[in-house]
């Protein structure tokens, strides 16, 4: 009797109705029916593939394409909202099970944890390096003939490609606006005509450790024994090395190891490029980000309050974050972390970032550039969801922990805010 009047979609709508958050959710039922339910924010992702013998789903495109041999317009999305629902015979139907709403989809699994083989995540990974030509430039003063140019780490090198492509079209882009002046003069063209972007691999990293998943306890010393140099490709003292990242968490990584491990061959700038915004909030939704005290944004944040005299609004914030975890979850509509942030400019942000992680005794001036949270999404546009770099959560449960989370900084406890 089960078996033939149980109706999934009207389970699921039930169950899931006082969900927050993202998911994509499974399900399998004893006489042989499945669902595969995702979030009505689209927060994660949920691909599937269907043929005459198999129903596959995953969150993402690359994992069924390789697994099953087929091309990736023959892979479908699951929509916002709504449940593939799985009959026991095998036949599949997408029904609504909550009400949809805007599209956020994760903006961060798009940068750092999907595969770049997908060809629309490696489209998007080479114009989050392209967007950032500009600031580069400015950073190097334009002298790019005593510019080397590399990624760290390999999940970088991508959006280091968009970067190149980039500085190639400002190069073209200079040169024709010089040969478009009637009676131009060659003097102006030739150094033009002359440079070259100088590519070298400057480090090297053990792509079977990853450290930014790696236990607290144990990560600075895997930092110290993961990355290696190439060296002799630096003139000392005269050149300065562009380092593509594709985001910076803590901040541990440059601190630890590489910039220490580049101030060795003798540059005399070290630019830190992240094709990543500053990453400012934890995550709720499926990314475990959630010790906000942890991120190198933050820490530069507090430094610029104390550098102002400016600490007591923190208690401030800690009051009525504090005040927030009291009230019912819908009622929860504000981030009051975001007017500390708003207290500064990015670039000031980035300038004192760049101080905290500068060892002590580094020969090299270092800037950190980052990529900016409109021009993320110009390079994304179907995943808008950028609440790490915005504290523009979707959901009033975002809100909530990033609120608990401030609470759990000020009263100097460790634990996830979730």
């Amino acid at each position: 009797l089960i078996e033939e009047t149980l109706d999934l979609q009207r389970v699921l709508k039930r169950s899931c109705k006082d969900f927050d958050g993202g998911y994509a959710m499974a399900g399998m039922l004893g006489y042989g029916a499945a669902f595969v339910a995702r979030d009505p924010i689209g927060i994660r992702p949920a691909y599937y593939y269907e043929n005459d013998e198999i129903v596959a789903v995953a969150s993402e495109r690359p994992a069924i394409k390789v697994a099953f041999g087929v091309n990736f317009d023959e892979i479908k999305e699951i929509k916002p909202g709504y449940a593939l629902i799985i009959s026991k015979d095998g036949e599949t139907e997408q029904k609504e099970f909550i009400t949809p709403l805007e599209k956020k989809s994760c903006s961060f699994e798009r940068i750092y944890f999907s595969r770049g083989t997908d060809p629309l995540i490696y489209q998007e990974r080479k114009m989050l390096g392209k967007i950032l030509v500009n600031q580069v430039i400015e950073a190097i003063k334009g002298d790019m003939k005593n510019t080397v140019f590399s990624f760290i780490p390999n999940t970088a090198e991508t959006a280091f490609l968009g970067l190149i492509d980039g500085l190639q079209d400002h190069i073209a882009a200079q040169i024709n606006k010089i040969t478009s002046i009637k009676n131009y003069n060659q003097k102006e063209l030739e150094p033009w005509l002359n440079t070259r972007i100088r590519i070298e691999k400057t480090v090297s990293k053990d792509v079977k450790l990853r450290t930014f998943i790696t236990d607290d306890s144990q990560r600075d010393e895997m930092v110290s024994q993961v990355y290696d140099t190439t060296e002799d490709i630096i003139h000392k003292n005269i050149d300065t090395v562009v380092v593509m990242d594709d985001s910076i968490v803590r901040g541990t990584t440059l601190e630890k190891s590489i910039l220490r491990i580049l101030d060795q061959l003798g540059p005399k700038h070290i630019v830190v490029v992240s094709s990543a915004p500053q990453i400012r909030y934890p995550d709720c939704y499926g990314i475990d980000m959630s010790k906000i005290k942890e991120f190198v944004a933050f820490r530069a944040m507090l430094s610029l309050l104390k550098d102002r005299n400016q600490e007591d609004l923190l208690d401030e914030v800690y009051i009525k974050c504090k005040e927030s975890l009291a009230d019912p979850l819908e009622e929860v509509k504000e981030n009051h972390v975001k007017s500390l942030y708003d207290l500064f400019t990015e670039d000031e942000i980035s300038t004192k970032i760049a101080q905290i992680v500068t060892p002590k005794k580094l020969n090299a001036k270092v800037t950190v550039v980052f990529q900016n949270a409109k021009n993320l999404s110009k390079a994304c546009p179907n995943h808008l969801g950028d609440w790490y770099f915005t504290g523009n959560y979707p959901t009033t449960g975002g809100n909530k922990i990033v609120n608990r989370a401030f609470v759990n900084f000020m009263e100097g406890k460790t634990v996830r805010a979730y």
